[in-house]
């Protein structure tokens, strides 16, 4: 032999059936990917009073460079009449080249520009008007690092008058000890020096995944006009901080900031996704830049916690008028353990006086809701909010939530507690993007439609009865290519109801209730004749919505039958339904998944011998699972950074609580250690998908980031060689630079391509 490949397979190992499939499914998520996204949306007063002004933020990936390419597209908009709304949009968007951040100021005559370095440059703060660059700022890395753009810890806010902007940043890094052949060098140098070398100093911790090699979050203020930044003071080192808004101003005191605060204890523990870390809102006040001889320094006073009496606080947002200080709790999450549950609105009365006394008392304004009736409001899961979510009648904020399987904008009257879904009773998901006055500009979409703007406006005067008409928008956002546009309009959707059969256990009123899968299908789908990928959401909790995915839509595109399990356990079905997960992960979410599968087999939409599994992270601990437990059940499975050993998991993770709650249930928050007993670690190998794993059969593809801290590589490799050497086919990539999402633009089209190919492979 001359050890030369055979003429059907190239240098990759490829056939040529693969290769022609891996050509064709290369160029057809092409246009997929190339699909813009609707990132966030300001509204700003005209210049002439008439009408008003739109920006869009825009992102597409750009796979050479492997990163986003982010654009700006505005329009001008007049409204004719409650039934016509003009959007007059610019020929061309611009692009954001190297652009983190941009902030309108409350005027909307300035906005902020922000470029983060990327090396050890200055950040640098640009300040425009409409016409001109008017002011540009370089802050040196000895004073801080980047600004915090993350929508977590991100926080930057213009103050009332415009003259100040405070923001949150890394701290400066530590100096480290400087080493050379005498051995250490007392005055070392920041000069590069060939005859000695920086050592590494004392290790710091940061908040785990995305956070990797970042340092605490800081409070500093920028004064716009002479270009001076200060440090806040008065908060203790060991708070990072994070989303600072002004408090309003106040002639007879000090200007104060209010602030997002988390402490920690022995170790910080991952924060992404992550609202079971207890946190607090405190007000602080503003370092001044006008000071006259004799004024005392606002710094020196210690920051105070505003919400000393509940475990979580975030999202602050002051009324219009002053009078009320309203944010987000996660405290149903903190006091469980489970990293997200059914969170609750609250308010706190701000002194008119503007100085800060103690304790503050926390008005409820939206509870947690346990047990929703059918179709009824099922609580708050909100993951942001806008950075002015008032209407006109300063007691009515305008939010995005999940409700059970889709997305919804909801009103909530701060003084009544009120609560009114105002985005139409559909299937299709709706998420606010900004207002104009008393008007809502939002991004429609569903499984089987890109992203549409959509204007909401009042029918009639505001009231408690008040009805919205929401106008659909002829925008060139997001281009689709008319070939996609095509595919799409042969697919339809439908949200299925699937029961709960379990009554062998004591369960609570709202564990009983149906929870729901969403089906996606050809509009021409005949007796299930269509293979079918079963998509499960990781988290657990978390939800799958009826948003638009690029993903899911090119999977459907391909023949596949969609079915996306939203399992007891998911976000936006009430708490009693989530808090039922945490202790029977492995069980009750398996025999869930299993449910909707055998579900949709009986209604004729699936054929039985024609099943994928698709999911990641917890949704790859539930693929795993199904396939030992079920191992005749499934064609073939893609897991992506999958967790497959509990055990394993509690020694290598950014978040070992996780494994302790969702194994033993809440009482896992106080058994949780970092040296678990030999008696845990059975429970804990005993809830895990490699307990079963000599029953697999099913073919299994490994997509895994080389950079997860959530669930490291370890994890799904460990797994992946063990079904290796029991002779399970199976197939691994793992992308060096990626993290737990794997979702810089190369990695997910790589994966999304990889997937296809393997269930064309075995699921023909």
């Amino acid at each position: 032999m001359d050890g030369s490949k055979p003429d059907c397979e190239d240098s990759l190992g490829l056939d040529d059936a693969s290769k022609e499939e891996y050509i064709s499914q290369s160029k057809w998520l092409k246009e997929f990917a190339e699909i813009s996204n609707v990132d966030k949306a300001w509204i700003l007063k005209s210049e002439k009073g008439k009408g008003s002004k739109a920006m869009f933020s825009l992102s597409r990936p750009d796979l050479l460079a492997n990163k986003k390419r982010n654009f700006v597209l505005s329009a001008h908009v007049s409204r004719e009449s409650n039934d016509s709304i003009s959007f007059n949009w610019s020929p061309f968007p611009v692009e954001m080249s190297g652009v983190s951040a941009l902030v309108p100021s409350p005027s909307g005559s300035k906005l902020l520009i922000i470029r983060n370095p990327e090396n050890d440059s200055p950040t640098k703060f640009e300040v425009w008007s409409p016409s001109q660059l008017e002011k540009e700022f370089l802050i040196a890395k000895s004073f801080h690092g980047s600004v915090y753009v993350d929508g977590w810890f991100e926080g930057i806010s213009w103050d009332s008058d415009e003259n100040a902007i405070a923001y949150v940043a890394e701290e400066p890094t530590l100096s480290k000890p400087t080493f050379n052949s005498l051995g250490f060098k007392e005055n070392g140098s920041a000069d590069k020096d060939c005859c000695s070398w920086k050592g590494q100093g004392d290790y710091l911790d940061d908040w785990g995944e995305t956070y990797k090699g970042k340092n605490q979050p800081a409070l500093f203020v920028l004064d716009v006009n002479s270009g001076e930044v200060k440090a806040v003071k008065g908060i203790p080192k060991t708070l990072s901080v994070g989303q600072v808004v002004w408090a309003p101003p106040n002639k007879e005191s000090y200007q104060y900031l209010v602030f997002v605060g988390w402490s920690y204890g022995s170790r910080k523990l991952g924060i992404k996704y992550c609202y079971n870390r207890p946190c607090a809102i405190y007000g602080v006040k503003a370092p001044s830049f006008n000071k006259l001889p004799g004024d005392n320094e606002p710094e020196d006073s210690p920051a105070i916690n505003l919400t000393q009496s509940i475990s979580s606080g975030f999202f602050p947002r002051f009324s219009p008028d002053g009078k009320f200080l309203v944010f987000l709790s996660a405290k149903s999450s903190v006091d469980s353990g489970a990293h997200s549950a059914t969170e609750s609105l609250h308010k706190i009365e701000w002194p008119v006086n503007g100085e800060l006394t103690l304790p503050s008392k926390i008005m409820d304004v939206v509870p947690v809701v346990m047990s929703p009736d059918s179709d009824c409001f099922p609580g708050l899961y909100c993951s942001s909010f806008l950075s002015n979510p008032w209407l006109s009648d300063k007691s009515t904020m305008i939010i995005s939530s999940a409700w059970r399987s889709t997305e919804v904008i909801l009103s909530v009257n701060v003084l009544s507690g009120e609560v009114t879904r105002i985005s139409p009773v559909e299937s299709d998901s709706w998420n606010v993007v900004a207002l104009d006055g008393d008007n809502i500009v939002a991004v429609r979409s569903s499984p089987v439609e890109v992203s549409q703007v959509s204007y909401g406006v009042i029918e009639g005067a505001q009231s408690a009865s008040t009805k919205w008409n929401w106008l659909d928008i002829s925008s060139p956002i997001p281009s689709v290519p008319e070939k996609v546009k095509n595919v799409l309009s042969s697919l339809q959707y439908s949200i299925l109801k699937v029961p709960v059969n379990d009554t062998s256990i004591a369960l609570t009123k709202g564990a009983k209730n149906p929870y729901e899968a969403i089906f996606v299908s050809s509009k021409t789908i005949k007796n299930g004749s269509d293979p079918v990928i079963v998509i499960i959401h990781g988290g657990p909790h978390s939800v799958s919505s009826t948003n638009f995915s690029k993903s899911v839509a090119y999977l459907a595109s391909l023949g596949y039958s969609l079915l996306i399990v939203n399992y007891r356990g998911s976000t936006g079905f009430g708490e009693e339904a989530l808090q039922s997960l945490p202790g029977n992960i492995g069980t009750q979410d398996v025999n869930d998944v299993l449910a909707a599968i055998d579900q949709v087999i009986q209604l004729g939409l699936a054929d039985a011998s024609k099943i994928n599994l698709l999911g990641g992270s917890h949704g790859g601990f539930l693929s795993t699972h199904l396939i030992g437990q079920a191992p005749n059940k499934f064609a073939a499975a893609a897991v992506r950074n999958p967790v497959c050993n509990l055990a394993l998991m509690t020694g290598t993770s950014d978040i070992p609580d996780w494994c302790y709650v969702e194994t033993f249930g809440t009482e896992g928050k106080a058994l949780y250690t970092e040296a678990p007993t030999a008696e845990q670690l059975t429970q804990l190998y005993d809830k895990s998908p490699i307990k079963h794993i000599d029953k697999v059969k099913t073919p299994t593809l490994f997509l895994i980031g080389a950079q997860d801290l959530r669930v490291p590589p370890s994890n799904g490799i460990h797994y992946m060689r063990a079904l290796k050497e029991r002779g399970v086919e199976v197939k691994l990539i793992v992308f060096p630079e990626d993290v737990h999402s794997l979702s810089t633009p190369r990695a997910d089209y790589e994966s999304v391509i990889n997937i296809g190919v393997w269930f064309k492979r075995f699921c023909k």
